[in-house]
């Protein structure tokens, strides 16, 4: 009876899942409990469907810190120092990021995500052969590296490169998924299709519950077995996450998103035309996943400095990446006047800290 249950609790929810995928090739899914799991078994599937080794990752990417994610991830060393030696195969690739790049802010998108294209290239030609990699694994916004969105062209290349070689494009939604961006996935908004795709976190609003999910033709290429974990798609866990995409439906939470986003961007921008504002170098982002990114100045960083400011005032913020960035991802249902307080908070917290 608790076998039966657990398995109609995951039939339930991928009956859920299938129709709002982002591309109707993405119908095959695999369950586990994390984000890491998801990932790894990504990298499981594209080796074993190319037979081919190399992983290539984005610069300032996050994927994880078990073993094999850590060697993948590129955001900072916090996550791998120390503890190594890691999966091999991973190489890394330019991301169309203006601080990466030691690129000016002003420096256009097409100039950014061209260069980052010929480097990709160069890469195929100095480090791994296209014949001997596997899968591009790409963040659809850089999370732990500084909420940058992949821009669409960026992305259209990436899967031209892809199909062009045989490599098999991996979009990293666990961040960027559900609802996060203003759609139910951030690789809507380019309209690029991936070959395979993770997701968690908002999946179930806080219960551990990941997945994997791609082509069947892809997928099956893995044999029974070799894909599974003993807590992996438990049955309240499938739940909650069933439970999450009907209260998507029924409390119209893209729609507070999209609206709450652009109150994000407009009081920020406000906020940067004020004389202690003029610090603030970018605010980028999509939905309710924005960074603010600050000028260099000197002593401790800006965010780092404002974070605290803003907890003395009970808001909770954090910085995020190796470059000066305040993260800002408050709840998918915010309200107006919650989000408007907290523009509120942040102002007074950064005049406090530029005045020091």
């Amino acid at each position: 009876m608790i076998v039966a249950l657990a398995f109609s609790a995951q039939i339930d929810l991928l009956k859920a899942l299938l129709p709002i995928m982002p591309q109707p090739s993405l119908d095959s899914f695999f369950l586990w409990n994390s984000g890491s799991e998801a990932v790894e078994a990504a990298v499981k599937v594209a080796r074993a469907y190319t037979k081919r080794q190399n992983i290539i990752v984005a610069k300032g990417s996050y994927h994880g810190r078990t073993n094999a994610t850590a060697a993948m991830t590129r955001s900072k060393m916090s996550y791998s120092e120390g503890v190594g030696p890691y999966m091999p195969g991973i190489f890394t690739m330019e991301f169309p990021y203006y601080s990466q790049l030691f690129k000016p802010v002003q420096t256009s998108t097409d100039e950014l995500v061209d260069f980052s294209l010929k480097r990709l290239e160069l890469l195929f030609k100095q480090e791994t052969s296209p014949l001997d990699t596997a899968a591009i694994i790409l963040e659809t916004v850089l999370g732990e590296g500084g909420y940058v969105p992949a821009p669409t062209a960026f992305l259209e290349g990436i899967r031209a490169i892809c199909d062009k070689h045989g490599i098999l494009l991996i979009v990293d939604e666990i961040q960027a998924g559900f609802g996060r961006t203003g759609k139910m996935f951030a690789i809507e908004h380019s309209g690029v299709r991936p070959d395979l795709m993770t997701f968690a976190k908002g999946f179930a609003n806080g219960y551990p519950i990941s997945c994997l999910v791609g082509n069947k033709g892809v997928m099956d290429i893995m044999s029974p077995g070799t894909l599974g974990g003993t807590y992996a798609g438990n049955a309240v866990a499938c739940a909650a996450a069933r439970a999450t995409i009907e209260t998507f439906q029924n409390e119209r939470i893209l729609e507070n998103v999209v609206e709450r986003s652009k109150q994000l961007f407009s009081g920020l921008e406000a906020i940067r035309q004020t004389s202690f504002g003029k610090v603030i170098e970018d605010i980028r982002g999509m939905g309710l996943m924005v960074g603010v990114q600050f000028a260099s100045c000197p002593g401790e960083p800006i965010a780092q400095r404002l974070s605290k400011a803003c907890l003395e005032r009970d808001m909770l913020i954090m910085s995020t990446s190796s470059f000066d960035v305040i993260r800002w991802i408050p709840p998918l249902t915010v309200s107006e006047q919650e989000l408007s307080d907290a523009l509120d908070i942040f102002s007074d917290a950064l005049e406090e800290v530029m005045s020091k």
